[in-house]
């Protein structure tokens, strides 16, 4: 079963690589819209991402953490273990409750803005 999943998971990785950079950018591009910190969430994916277990989610949640200032990542607990991972932004604050909204805020506006640029993609193509 160990090896089972770790070919799923190494696929998996393989097939959204692009797709969590095109993700990556529209999350961007969406911060910028919204007023939120470009520039942090750049450099919290250019300097940070890595230091997530996976290549890919890495990504969106360094650019999370970075736009809009806070410090992801850490210890986790899953399933009564506790699971060591890198932080992401380590510049950023704690978050609190109301992040939660402004994070919500920007996932609204990452997939709107993506919603469009398929749209035009397809009436393009």
């Amino acid at each position: 079963y160990a090896l089972f999943g770790r070919v799923s998971a190494r696929l998996d990785d393989a097939a959204n690589w692009l797709p969590a950079r095109l993700g990556g950018l529209v999350t961007l591009a969406a911060a910028g819209i919204l007023g939120r910190s470009v520039r942090g969430g750049w450099r919290a994916w250019r300097q940070d991402a890595n230091h997530h277990p996976s290549p890919n989610a890495g990504i969106g949640e360094a650019i999370y953490a970075g736009a809009l200032g806070l410090r992801l990542g850490g210890a986790s607990r899953y399933g009564g273990e506790v699971e060591e991972r890198g932080v992401l932004h380590a510049v950023g604050r704690s978050p609190a409750a109301g992040d939660v909204r402004r994070a919500l805020w920007l996932l609204a506006a990452t997939a709107t803005l993506g919603a469009a640029l398929a749209a035009l993609g397809r009436w393009w193509l």
